[in-house]
């Protein structure tokens, strides 16, 4: 902002006049005084925050007003120091309202786990009796991690990778690991939705094409079992023809023996895979303010959806086996230890800490914003909606157990995936209206994840213009067109016909041990060397109160202890992998972990970069390196402070 000032006849008088006011500094904020009331604070101004950032909007239902009513109040004869603060820097990009914030955060935390790995997890750890252990570690472990996270990219208003600069600047190395994660989870994550793509294309046949065994990909062992066909018996050799089309059709698996000979790219989820990729491109290319418009069709679909499923699946006969199936607690399985490690994985994943999405949308909320309230009604809405969604797969299992006359739990084999587009799938073909409900089904897959790509590849790039400002904020578009090339390319390995082995690695592998592993240090770097204290202190500056001794407790012990239970479980019971009748040699083992140290290597490289680069001794290297810098005077962030006699 410029503003022009009028000149003065006499320069020591004004030189004077600012001896006379100093001005005190309050974490970045010039508080102006008055000669005849000195020690009284005066408020900031509309186009400054309480931080030292610039503000778009007011901050508070009093900003905007206050100024001039105390020019008013100033008798005439006495002089009053106007100070104003502004920043060389464009102001930063905000949301357009609430709403879309909100919506965003919920579309990236309601993602495709919450419909196929919860209600699996659930049944196969006690059913009703899970729903303990689940709710303990959101209690003590997701929501206050998702707490933290919303607040720490609400203060500093910046993303993954520059916000360390303020926290602890020897951690900056898990921003960078944040989004090499990130970009791995692209590759493989889009891929699910280029299969539902290609079940949506399909979906528009009739009959639908995994109803039938005469197509070209069926063996001899596809057995068409309808609810009309009464004269065919189900057997264990039984091959199901919506599992041929799913593995044979849709993957063609059988074409790759395994990992070491994946095949041949498929050209047609190549292109399934492409105008994934453009949807994507379109939404995110603009910022927050045009993927804020989209979510509100993609956040808000999958639930119009899932309560038609829900409808239609408890009038289908033999729903109920389901939901008892579903519900019926088995309270000895609390004695194991798994059942307690799937809780705390599931609700962590679930909620989606330490991927810098929640960093980056916090970001561009107002200073003032009340995220508190935005983390227990998102992570609130997040885990009752796993919970429905146990409903909608269990009524139709439960109807699939009726019409095979077999047992929920053999009917129900499948998780992952294979739960969707095998079990699911065969039975919308079994119900009345089979191609609507296929339409509306495979369409929310596909916006259920188009929210969570939204989401990440938004983490990546605000991290990335927050720490290259000069090169790439005008290139915007440019460069998410270059990052959406990279992961389209990255996902080719996984188009090929072994492409499914190569999810399945990626999954097991490559994100969940290392992205857990970088959240721990987060904690670690935020409650013991920036101190719970100073966070809580910044809380207090944005929201007007300050966390509790419950949230404190979390952050600085429970937190860390939840996700060392996390690591440690993965490191004592290493996964057996294993998909369709193809069992992970050891040496993919070996190459998952590879893939996983190759984003967390990161952190202790720049540790030894940033010790390297600093000057001094190694022990002013070392206090240097965990001393947050100050927001108000960091980077680019640089104050232009201009006075007017009045």
């Amino acid at each position: 902002m410029e503003m022009k000032q009028p000149m003065m006849n006499n320069r020591e008088d004004q030189d004077q006049d600012q001896d006379k006011a100093e001005e005190p500094r309050e974490n970045g904020r010039l508080v102006a005084s008055s000669s005849t009331d000195k020690g009284q604070k005066g408020s900031s101004g509309p186009g400054q925050v309480s931080n030292g950032y610039p503000s778009t909007s007011p901050q508070s239902p009093r900003e905007g007003v206050g100024a001039g009513a105390d020019r008013a109040a100033v008798p005439t004869g006495f002089r009053m120091l106007m100070v104003q603060q502004t920043s060389l820097d464009p102001p930063r990009e905000t949301w357009s309202k609430k709403m879309d914030f909100l919506l965003s955060v919920i579309g990236y935390a309601v993602d495709l786990g919450n419909v196929w790995r919860f209600p699996y997890i659930c049944y196969q750890n006690g059913g009703g009796a899970f729903l303990l252990p689940y709710l303990l570690m959101a209690v003590f472990g997701g929501v206050p991690l998702f707490y933290m996270e919303l607040a720490l990219g609400q203060f500093y208003r910046n993303g993954c990778i520059s916000i360390w600069k303020h926290v602890c600047p020897i951690f900056k190395g898990i921003g960078f690991a944040i989004c090499i994660i990130a970009l791995y989870i692209a590759f493989y994550y889009n891929t699910i939705m280029a299969w539902a793509l290609y079940y949506l294309l399909s979906s528009f046949h009739y009959p639908l094409p995994w109803t039938m065994c005469n197509n070209a990909w069926n063996t001899a062992n596809c057995t068409r079992y309808l609810s009309t066909d009464l004269n065919v018996s189900w057997t264990n050799a039984s091959i199901s023809p919506a599992e041929e089309f799913y593995t044979r059709q849709v993957l063609q698996v059988h074409l790759s023996p395994g990992l070491h000979q994946l095949g041949a790219v498929s050209w047609q989820l190549a292109l399934c895979l492409l105008f994934i990729f453009t949807i994507v491109y379109f939404s995110i290319w603009k910022g927050v303010k045009t993927s804020g418009k989209v979510v509100w069709v993609t956040a808000t679909f999958p639930y119009l959806v899932l309560l038609i499923l829900l409808v239609r699946g408890a009038t289908l006969p033999g729903a109920w086996r389901g939901v008892v199936f579903y519900l019926q607690p088995d309270w000895e399985k609390l004695l194991s230890t798994t059942v307690w490690i799937d809780a705390a994985a599931q609700i962590f994943f679930s909620l989606g800490p330490g991927f810098g999405v929640l960093l980056a949308f916090a970001s561009y909320n107002p200073f003032h914003n009340n995220c508190y309230k935005d983390a227990l009604v998102t992570s609130s809405v997040n885990c009752l909606t796993s919970f429905m969604s146990g409903f909608v797969i269990f009524t139709v299992l439960g109807y699939m157990a009726e019409m095979r006359q077999q047992g929920v739990e053999t009917v129900a084999k499948d998780a992952g995936p294979s739960l969707l587009f095998i079990i699911y799938a065969e039975a919308i073909a079994n119900m009345p209206a089979a191609t609507f409900f296929a339409i509306i089904f495979f369409l929310m897959i596909i916006m259920l994840g188009l929210d969570s790509t939204f989401a990440g590849l938004e983490g990546v790039i605000t991290a990335m213009l927050d720490e290259f400002p000069h090169l790439l904020a005008r290139r915007r578009e440019w460069f998410v067109l270059g990052l959406v090339c990279v992961c389209y390319l990255g996902a080719l390995s996984t188009l090929t016909y072994g492409g499914a082995f190569v999810v399945k690695l990626f999954e097991e592998y490559a994100t969940g041990p290392a992205v857990i592993t970088v959240v721990f240090l987060e904690v670690i770097a935020v409650s013991w060397f920036y101190g719970t204290t100073r966070f809580c202190n910044d809380v207090q500056l944005m929201l007007g109160f300050s966390p509790g001794l419950f949230w404190r407790v979390c952050w600085v012990a429970i937190c860390p202890c939840f996700l060392l239970f996390i690591i440690g479980s993965f490191l004592a019971f290493p996964p057996e992998v294993r998909l369709f009748d193809y069992l992970y040699p050891f040496w993919t083992t070996v190459l998952g972990y590879c893939i996983g140290v190759s984003s967390f290597i990161c952190v202790p490289s720049y540790m030894v970069y940033h010790l390297l680069t600093t000057k001094g001794t190694f022990k002013q290297r070392l206090l240097k390196s965990i001393t947050p810098e100050p927001a108000a005077s960091s980077g680019p962030h640089r104050d232009v402070i201009i006075t007017n006699a009045v």
